[in-house]
């Protein structure tokens, strides 16, 4: 029994799917399913129950299947350590990542971590954040990002850094001059949201209602790049994360504008699997990442501050 083949079984119940698990081995769909059939004619029991559509583990192979994917990750991290002894980091790391996590910041991590570990291959995988979930706790991802972290039962979770939340507009807006503003002042607002099933939006929502304030959210998108071009075109403001809006700050596109009077935040962590042995490299990358700070003082995925938000606007 190879461990070419573990590995095979491990990606055809992780990803549900034997033609996904050819395409990630570089085998054919029919290679794929042959190793599996290998493996129950070694051990003599059914590990799948393909009368089921999708395909359902039997006990013995939900059993096998946990078994199999921590000596893959022993391996792993054994084949690491060997070639630390010749003080090179070297291995595949995995990141699932929501979208505005990983485009505004990982690029930078990514290309610095490259300078000082050329050896490690990194691999993101960009998700919704149940996507990011449910990635970690599949053993598809070494670990994850996303807002708004949540640890359980199977999930462990490790702060990062808060994100400050800023009234973003064009600048056209009736509000484009002002140095700052509060809650009260986006009263009667006309806004544009995010979707009601994100998190940030129902934490904004919160955050509203209890200062009493309402706002005519016109329109609502999943995501903060459509909501930024609606932006633009000025269909209205809107409150979002200060990192994701530096690129149309800079360039005059937007203007963001602190909101005083209250602590308005999106907290940014990294999500694991409890109990998942992490390999070399990706020990390496999430030292990388949590030794950064938003200041960046390394100037690995340095994130200054907008302090001249609102002036001469």
């Amino acid at each position: 029994m190879h461990l070419r083949t573990l590995k095979v079984y491990c990606d055809v119940v992780g990803k549900k799917s034997f033609s996904r698990a050819a395409d990630e081995n570089g085998i054919s769909q029919s290679r794929a399913s042959q190793a599996v059939n290998q493996l129950e004619e070694h051990l003599g029991v059914k590990l799948l129950d393909r009368s089921k559509r999708p395909f359902v583990l039997t006990s013995a192979g939900s059993l096998f299947y946990s078994g199999s994917r921590r000596l893959l990750q022993q391996y792993d991290s054994l084949e690491e350590q060997v070639q630390m002894l010749c003080q090179e980091v070297a291995g595949r790391v995995t990141i699932a990542s929501i979208y505005s996590i990983g485009l505004y910041y990982m690029n930078r991590f990514v290309e610095r971590h490259r300078e000082q570990a050329p050896g490690t291959l990194v691999h993101l995988d960009y998700q919704t954040p149940a996507g990011v979930y449910a990635m970690v706790e599949a053993d598809q991802a070494d670990f994850g990002l996303v807002s708004y972290p949540k640890k359980s039962r199977t999930i462990n979770m490790i702060p990062w850094w808060d994100e400050p939340m800023l009234l973003v507009c064009s600048p056209q807006h009736p509000l484009s001059r002002m140095p700052s503003i509060t809650l009260r002042d986006l009263a009667g607002q006309r806004m544009i949201g995010f979707s009601t099933d994100l998190q940030i939006r129902r934490e904004l929502d919160r955050t509203l209602h209890a200062a009493r304030v309402q706002v005519d959210m016109e329109m609502e998108f999943d995501n903060i790049e459509t909501l930024k071009r609606a932006i633009e075109i000025h269909a209205g403001s809107s409150v979002l994360p200060e990192p994701t809006v530096r690129r149309e700050v800079d360039s005059g596109a937007l203007i963001a504008i602190p909101i005083v009077g209250t602590r308005l935040e999106r907290p940014v962590g990294i999500i694991r699997r409890r109990g998942r042995i992490l390999g070399t490299a990706a020990h390496h990358f999430l030292d990388h990442l949590l030794n950064a700070t938003p200041q960046g003082e390394n100037g690995v995925a340095s994130l200054p501050t907008l302090s001249t938000v609102g002036e001469d606007r």
